[in-house]
């Protein structure tokens, strides 16, 4: 009896915490799923069974806290209803078909630390709602076809480490407000259409590990400052609009101002001490 007891009790817990989910959350994804058409997704999911169960989600006390889907053949449009889920804190939707606009309720998912939708085919503007998730430590958007400026407001992301907003269409100039993400460590801007002169604010970044800014129409020169960062191991300017030329920096051990030769106009970085 004892031991039925107890087995009918862990049922009625299990099948308790499965329910826990609330609705709006299981609404926000079920949007998700119809607006992706996920009936033809790589890993699809059976909708009639508990959402812990469904591919590419993790629950934690009864809350979405994680959806991994990259690479799983998403077409269609992310939905509004994906702000809901307030409780993620990663969401990966890279390596898919999406397209259409970044939807502004992103800037509802509070506990957000990583944020990848590159590889996708998003048009638009970066919502500047996107700038208020002050947990965020990862945004990933590159290879996509948004267009607009870098919003100045990024700087309020103040714990972002990774910052990779290539091969997009972005225009206007990088913000100088960079300078308050003082724990950045990658900041990939490559290949866009990117104006004016790199913010000497940058270097003031100094847990930056990459600086990738190849390929805009950026003029002007390297700002002295950045030879100060003494972490820079990947440093990539080529194919701008410079007043010199640089070559690039691969797997170095800093960039140090007895590393910048100037020769015939050109600016040289190299390995030596």
């Amino acid at each position: 009896m004892k031991t039925f007891t107890l087995v009918l009790l862990c049922f009625l817990a299990t099948t308790f915490s499965f329910s826990e989910v609330s609705k709006i959350e299981k609404d926000a994804l079920l949007a998700l799923y119809k607006s992706t058409n996920g009936e033809k997704w790589n890993h699809t999911w059976n909708l009639s069974e508990p959402i812990e169960n469904w591919y590419g989600i993790t629950v934690e006390n009864s809350q979405v806290v994680e959806i991994n889907l990259h690479f799983n053949n998403l077409k269609g449009t992310l939905p509004q209803e994906i702000g809901n889920l307030v409780n993620l804190r990663k969401l990966n939707l890279g390596f898919n078909q999406l397209e259409g606009q970044l939807p502004s309720t992103l800037g509802n998912l509070k506990a957000l630390v990583s944020l990848e939708l590159f590889m996708n085919k998003f048009m638009g503007t970066i919502p500047s709602e996107i700038c208020n998730l002050t947990n965020l430590k990862v945004l990933k958007l590159y290879s996509n076809g948004i267009t607009g400026e870098i919003p100045t407001s990024i700087g309020n992301l103040v714990n972002l480490k990774e910052l990779l907003l290539g091969s997009n269409y972005l225009t206007g100039t990088i913000p100088a407000e960079i300078k308050n993400i003082q724990q950045l460590e990658i900041l990939s801007l490559i290949d866009n259409n990117l104006v004016g002169e790199i913010p000497f604010e940058i270097g003031s970044l100094t847990q930056l590990k990459e600086l990738v800014l190849a390929s805009n129409k950026l003029t002007g020169t390297v700002p002295y400052q950045v030879t100060g960062l003494s972490q820079l191991s990947t440093f990539m300017v080529s194919d701008n609009d410079f007043d010199r030329e640089y070559v690039s920096l691969v797997g170095g051990n800093g960039i140090h101002p007895n590393k910048f030769i100037e020769f015939n106009s050109k600016t040289v970085i190299t390995d030596n001490d």
